[in-house]
């Protein structure tokens, strides 16, 4: 499980072909790799990912076929620039929301508007999880904990205050770019819930 808080950014290094999946290298910023075991999980843009080896600064990481369907981790280049945070550990604090680090789909980058210092970003879901996109609830948007301000139809409007503009790669969007989306754990799961309890009723 992770927060939704960003520790620190990296740098793609490596996109290896092997036979239809990808192994990822990526140097970890200022991440402590010290602290990080092989078979620990990092969140890489809000993908959950498992560290296979570690070679000085950078650590490798295999990627599905399933998370490149499901992700933008196959689109990006060496060099592009990531989000990071480690796998929480007892006693963290959780500074975000819980994020289980399983993206739910790419969403899109509609708009971007100063407001005062902040920006506020404007994106679109697939029609499968705007319902649970809620207006003050959780979001996590390229592993970032967001409060979703507004919700319309397909779309949604959060903000971004200087400090994330600058500590994580979403001051880098422009319009028409992708975005990991994890809908809020517990919506996943009240929805679940509501349906086999509606279900139950009809039998």
């Amino acid at each position: 499980m992770f927060t939704g808080i960003i520790v620190a950014t990296g740098r793609l290094t490596a996109l290896t072909d092997k036979g239809g999946d990808l192994e990822l290298g990526i140097d970890a910023g200022d991440l402590d790799l010290a602290t990080v075991r092989l078979g620990d999980s990092i969140s890489v843009q809000g993908a959950c990912l498992t560290v296979t080896r570690k070679v000085g600064t950078e650590f490798f990481a295999d990627v599905s076929r399933e998370t490149m369907a499901k992700t933008t981790l196959g689109v990006l280049g060496v060099g592009s620039r990531v989000n990071l945070e480690p796998s929480l550990k007892a006693g963290d604090a959780l500074g975000g929301h819980l994020v289980s680090g399983h993206v739910d789909a790419v969403g899109k980058l509609l708009e971007v508007h100063a407001d005062a210092r902040s920006w506020r970003l404007v994106f679109e879901v697939p029609e499968s999880l705007a319902r649970f996109v809620a207006p003050k609830g959780s979001i996590c948007l390229n592993g970032v904990s967001l409060t979703v301000n507004d919700v319309r139809g397909r779309g949604f409007d959060v903000n971004i205050i200087p400090h994330t503009h600058r500590a994580t790669t979403l001051g880098e969007l422009q319009p028409g770019d992708g975005v990991n989306v994890e809908i809020d754990v517990i919506a996943r799961y009240l929805d679940r819930l509501l349906a086999s309890s509606a279900g139950s009723q009809q039998r």
